[in-house]
Formats: structure tokens, C-alpha cells, sequence
């Protein structure tokens, strides 16, 4: 079974353009070139750890049973690593100068959300959505802030869990045609029963006009729960405040997107445009709403 994720490990860590290839397929900048070498550099492997944890749980046409091996393989090396020892995947290996900062724990939730994956494809309420968020989003804040060394209060943590959550609705809604094709529906079936939208409707080559209303429904509760969330830039200093700016102009840009497709996310492509990311990223950096800036 170590082939599967050895394969994986080739394409993440062994060859530097396929990483940015895929920090650039992402909403947001992964680790502004602004930031200090030290926290980019830290920013850039987690980022891999992640990416490689995703694609071990969803890329290519590999038996679940094989996926959910390479994950415990991948767990095992993230205890591996934060016990001192050296793992046998070449990215989590990677991180060994990050485990004094970070901890392992965010890790193993992204691992576990993946394991989920393998079984779970549809939501049947958006609370269950949220709480899938809970293990595949709002671990990956939780790692931003630690990678950065703030001492935040447990408001701003909240904060975080809300932009990530609101960061992983947003590409869902980005991705209703590619996610359909995979077998996997992430519209809950509470709201797609209320709206009057059957799962077919999701296989069409254009939204029809309920599926559309739906969507932009959705983007703009998502859009909401990103804007609560946003007063975190505010409570941060330097170079967190500036990444996590970055993080939600991204979202700000996705949620732009999404609603210049008046919600027909099957006939159109929801992708932020680079000018409307370093448009909200320039007012969140500059004016930060929120609450008092962190020590």
C-alpha cells in the first residue's frame, strides 16, 4: 500500500512547480510572497502536509479501501513526526522544524475528515455540513495561527473556524459540477428539497431556475459567515494580520465569483479574479474591522 502514497509524496514534495501549480488552483494566496521567509516557508509545508492528506482522500480512481490505508499510513507518520522520529512520507518528514510551533492534532482531525469521505457523499442537513467543516476546514486556521505563534483569545479562534468554514462552503458551491461527477453532493438535502431541487438537476449542462436560486442562497450565507468572521483580521499584528487578510480576500473574490454566475455554476466556472482578491485584500489590510490587535 506504500506505493499509493509514495506516488502522491513524489508529486507534492519532489517537485517544487506541480506545489505552486496547486497554490495557484486555490481561492486564496496560500503564503504571500510579503510575509517573512521563516513564516512563509512554514506556511508553504503545512500547505503540502494538507494538500497531500486531500489528495491521498480524493484524487484519482483508487478503491476506497486503498485510500483509507494511505490515510492511516499518513496518521502514523504525523505521530511519527511530532514524536521526534522520522516518518516515511518525504512531506511530513518536512515538517520537523514546524512541530515546536504547531501541533499534531489539527492534522489527524484532516486526516479523519478524509476518512469520512470515503463513506459519506451526501449531507442531509446543512448542520451536518458545518460539522464536516468542523474536521476538514477549521483545522487548517487553527495551523495559520500557530504557524504565526499568536496569543489569541477564544473569540478570535471562533473567528478563524468561521472564515475557514466559510472558505470550504464557498469551494463546495465553486465546485457543484466537478464534486456531481465524483459521486459526491455537498448542497444539503434539506435545502435542495425546500428549494425544489432533485439531485438530477445537478447533472444538467446549465442550473435550472431553482437550483440557481439555491446557490445563491447559499453563497450568500456563506458570504455572511465569512464577514462575521472577518474581525479577526483586526485583533492580529504584521505578518498574521496581513496572511490572514489574504485568506479572506480570497473568499471575499470566490463568493464575486460565484455570484457573477447569477448561481448557474453548471453552465459557468466560479474562479475569483486575481484584481478583485488584491482589491479586498488591500482594504482588509489597510482598515481591519474588529476587535483589539493580539500581543
Amino acid at each position: 500500500m506504500r506505493h499509493d502514497v509514495e506516488a502522491r509524496d513524489a508529486v507534492t514534495s519532489g517537485d517544487d512547480r506541480r506545489l505552486r501549480d496547486a497554490e495557484r488552483s486555490e481561492n486564496f494566496p496560500v503564503a504571500l510572497r510579503a510575509l517573512p521567509a521563516a513564516r512563509r516557508a512554514t506556511l508553504r509545508r503545512v500547505y503540502a502536509v494538507v494538500r497531500t492528506i486531500d489528495d491521498v482522500g480524493d484524487e484519482g480512481d483508487v478503491p476506497p479501501a486503498e485510500r483509507l490505508a494511505a490515510l492511516d499510513e499518513l496518521d502514523d507518520d504525523l505521530d511519527a513526526v511530532f514524536a521526534g522520529r522520522r516518518p516515511r512520507s518525504p512531506v511530513v518528514a518536512a515538517l520537523a522544524p514546524d512541530t515546536g510551533l504547531l501541533s499534531a492534532e489539527p492534522f489527524h482531525d484532516l486526516v479523519t475528515a478524509n476518512r469520512r469521505d470515503q463513506t459519506t457523499t451526501r449531507y442531509a442537513t446543512r448542520d451536518d455540513l458545518l460539522d464536516s467543516c468542523r474536521l476538514s476546514a477549521v483545522p487548517i486556521g487553527r495551523l495559520v495561527l500557530a504557524a504565526f505563534a499568536v496569543d489569541v483569545p477564544p473569540a478570535a479562534v471562533a473567528e478563524s473556524d468561521r472564515i475557514c468554514t466559510a472558505l470550504q462552503l464557498l469551494e463546495h458551491l465553486q465546485d457543484v459540477a466537478e464534486d456531481r461527477r465524483r459521486g459526491r453532493v455537498y448542497l444539503p438535502a434539506d435545502a435542495r428539497a425546500a428549494g425544489g431541487v432533485a439531485e438530477e438537476d445537478l447533472d444538467a449542462r446549465a442550473a435550472s431556475p431553482a437550483l440557481a436560486r439555491l446557490v445563491r442562497a447559499e453563497t450568500a450565507a456563506a458570504r455572511a459567515l465569512l464577514v462575521s468572521g472577518i474581525p479577526l483580521v483586526g485583533r492580529l499584528r504584521g505578518a498574521a494580520r496581513l496572511a490572514v487578510a489574504g485568506y479572506a480576500a480570497g473568499g471575499l473574490a470566490a463568493a464575486d465569483a460565484l455570484d457573477r454566475t447569477g448561481g448557474d455554476v453548471l453552465a459557468h466556472t466560479a474562479r475569483p479574479r486575481r484584481r478583485d482578491v488584491a482589491r479586498h485584500l488591500a482594504r482588509l489590510a489597510i482598515r481591519p474591522p474588529g476587535g483589539r490587535p493580539a500581543p
